[in-house]
C-alpha cells in the first residue's frame, strides 16, 4: 500500500446516485443462495453490537459468513483473530497475508456494485463518507463497519477487540489486543534508555513527506522517547504529514533516519547516502539508517509489533 499513511486519509469519492442498471445489479445480489448455519458456538455470541471510535455503531445480527474488507489493517486483523476463512474478497492494496483473496476492489473509490457482486453480508471500510457506501450496500442486506484509522496503539487494540466480537471471535480478538499490548510492552521497557533524547526523522517518500509526533506512526516513537524533527514546533501542522526540505533534514542532523519508502521507492542507506550532502548526516555516517517494510510500517494490524521492534532495534543499537 504505497504511502499509505497519506492515502489512507483521503476520503472514498463521492458515491453519486446509481444509475438503473447498477440498481437493477444490486438487487440481485440481494438474491444470494441460503447461507449454511453459522457454529453452534458463535450463533450464541449475536446479534452483537459494535461501536468503533470515530464511526456509527452497527448492529450484526448473526456471524458473518462473507466478509469484504477493504482495509489492509483489517484484513491483517481478521486473519489474526481466526475469522480468515469467513473473507471472500480483499482490496487490491491488501498484501498480506498471503492468502488473503486479493482482488481489484478499492478501499479509495468503494465502488458498491463491484463490492455487492462478491454477495457479503459484512463489508469493512476505513472510511465512508457521509454513509454513502453504508446506505447503498443496506440495500442488499449487507452490514458495512467503518474502522477508521486510530489516532493511539490503545485505539488499535481496542480495533483488534472489536473485529473479533464482529466476527464471532470475541475472546481471540481480546487475546490478541492483550498479547500485542504485552509484547510492545515488553520491547519498549528492555530498550535502552539514552542519556540524550534521539533525533529521528522518519521518511514516507523521496520527496521528504514525512510523520509528526502528533500521528499514530509517531507515537510508536514516542514510547521511546525520541525527538521527531518533523514537529517544527508543531506537531499537528498540516495533519501531522509534512513534507520538510532537504535543507531542513540536513540542518536538524537526525540521530536516526527511518524509511518507510523501501518498497515502493527502492530506498536503504545506499540511496541516502549518495544524495547531495547527506553523507554529513551523524544517522548516515553512524550507520543508522533503518530500511523498515512500507506496509507495516503504515498499517495499524499486529504487525505493530515488528515495528515496534526494528525501532527497539535501532536505539540498542545506538
Amino acid at each position: 500500500m504505497s504511502r499509505v499513511p497519506r492515502q489512507r486519509r483521503r476520503p472514498f469519492a463521492l458515491l453519486g446516485v446509481l444509475s438503473a442498471v447498477s440498481v437493477l445489479a444490486l438487487a440481485g445480489c440481494a438474491d444470494r443462495a441460503p447461507e449454511e448455519p453459522a457454529p453452534s458456538s458463535a450463533a450464541g455470541d449475536f446479534p452483537v453490537e459494535v461501536r468503533p471510535e470515530g464511526a456509527p455503531a452497527v448492529t450484526i445480527d448473526q456471524r458473518p459468513e462473507r466478509i469484504v474488507s477493504l482495509s489492509p489493517s483489517t484484513t491483517e486483523t481478521l486473519f489474526a483473530v481466526g475469522a480468515g476463512d469467513q473473507v471472500v474478497a480483499v482490496d487490491s492494496a491488501s498484501t498480506y497475508p498471503e492468502e488473503a483473496p486479493k482482488t481489484s476492489l478499492s478501499g479509495i473509490n468503494a465502488d458498491p456494485v463491484a463490492i455487492a457482486g462478491h454477495n457479503p453480508d459484512l463489508v469493512i471500510v476505513e472510511s465512508d463518507l457521509d454513509g454513502k457506501l453504508a446506505e447503498t450496500l443496506s440495500k442488499t442486506g449487507t452490514k458495512t463497519l467503518v474502522l477508521p484509522a486510530p489516532a493511539t496503539l490503545d485505539a488499535a487494540y481496542e480495533q483488534f477487540e472489536l473485529v473479533g466480537k464482529a466476527t464471532g471471535h470475541a475472546a481471540e480478538g481480546a487475546d490478541l489486543a492483550r498479547r500485542t499490548r504485552e509484547d510492545i510492552g515488553k520491547l519498549v521497557a528492555d530498550a535502552p534508555k539514552p542519556e540524550e533524547p534521539l533525533r529521528y526523522y522518519h521518511e514516507l517518500d523521496p520527496t521528504f513527506y514525512s510523520v509528526t509526533s502528533a500521528t499514530f506512526i509517531g507515537q510508536v516513537y514516542g514510547l521511546f522517547g525520541l525527538t521527531n524533527i518533523a514537529d517544527q514546533g508543531d506537531p499537528h501542522a498540516l495533519g501531522g504529514y509534512p513534507q520538510l526540505s532537504a535543507e531542513t533534514i540536513l540542518r536538524e542532523d537526525p540521530d536516526l533516519i527511518f524509511l518507510a519508502d523501501t518498497k515502493c521507492c527502492g530506498q536503504n542507506a545506499d540511496t541516502v547516502a549518495a544524495r547531495p550532502g547527506w553523507d554529513t548526516l551523524s544517522a548516515v555516517k553512524r550507520d543508522r539508517v533503518v530500511a523498515l517494510n512500507d506496509d507495516i510500517a503504515s498499517r495499524w494490524s499486529p504487525r505493530l509489533v515488528e515495528l515496534v521492534r526494528a525501532v527497539a532495534d535501532a536505539v540498542s543499537g545506538t
